[in-house]
């Protein structure tokens, strides 16, 4: 997997304007990163911040306390489930949370994930006492935009999206440009990352050479991973989605899932 880091500044960013711009922040266990977004341009981003940065910052104390026009805050999850909407009742949380075996310190939250599903998640309630410095009404399940983006992007029912993050994988399909299937597994080589996607790909009823694979996040393009996969399915590539414009000096499948989280700005609650 990359070793990539990022920090890019654009050169005619200014804090003097952020009330143009929007904030987005990916929150992971112990780390956070943030892009900075002037409707559809990448200004900033940087990664690998520590998380008690964000509720007393020092490095980052200007660029988190401007007033920005708006504000998304990506949350993980250590544990999650999709409900059809249709079966959704915001008064039965706690019983749809049973199934999420929530332990001391974990908070659930509850949010559309798209028109037809509803994700259920527990979060470690520190990550939820840092995300409302921000206000809480401006957090979102962490994938959703990324998951927002490829379904704008007319998936085809055999390609499998992938997003990499240190030995976590994530895998969402669709079916008639509908989400059809969203899971996520953790892995110590490439072998077992080959499995999961042929098992991702055996309960979709598809054939593995008939599967393309898209890759993004932690990857390179000369990572071992995507020839090792090519071996087992019919074509595997990077993800070149672009949310927004990205300079040369930054890879865009590197920072797809955090640069997605645009897609789920609004002047409302989300």
């Amino acid at each position: 997997m990359s070793e990539y880091n990022y920090n890019y500044h654009d050169d005619n960013f200014s804090l003097d304007e952020a009330e143009r711009y929007n904030l987005l922040i990916q929150i992971d266990k112990a780390t956070f990163s943030y892009a900075i977004t002037d409707q559809d341009k990448l200004l900033a981003c940087a990664d690998m911040h520590p998380l008690d940065e964000l509720t007393n910052p020092q490095e980052l104390l200007d660029l988190l306390s401007a007033k920005y026009k708006h504000v998304v805050v990506g949350l993980p999850a250590n544990g999650f489930t999709l409900v059809p909407q249709s079966l959704f009742n915001q008064d039965h949380i706690t019983d749809f949370a049973r199934f999420l075996d929530l332990k001391p310190g974990e908070k659930v939250s509850a949010q559309p994930l798209d028109s037809h599903n509803t994700i259920i998640y527990k979060t470690d309630s520190a990550i939820i006492n840092a995300a409302e410095e921000f206000g809480l009404r401006n957090s979102v399940f962490s994938s959703k935009g990324w998951i927002t983006a490829i379904a704008k992007n007319t998936p085809a029912d055999h390609n499998l999206y992938l997003n990499l993050n240190g030995s976590q994988v994530e895998i969402v399909a669709f079916k008639d440009i509908q989400l059809r299937f969203y899971n996520r597994f953790e892995f110590q080589n490439n072998d077992e990352l080959a499995y999961f996607i042929a098992l991702t790909a055996n309960e979709l009823g598809l054939q593995p050479t008939d599967v393309h694979v898209y890759l993004n996040g932690d990857i390179d393009t000369g990572d071992k991973s995507i020839s090792h996969l090519a071996d087992f399915f019919g074509q595997v590539q990077l993800n070149q989605l672009q949310v927004v414009q990205v300079p040369a000096e930054i890879s865009a499948h590197q920072i797809l899932s955090l640069a997605a989280l645009s897609l789920c700005a609004s002047s409302e609650a989300v």
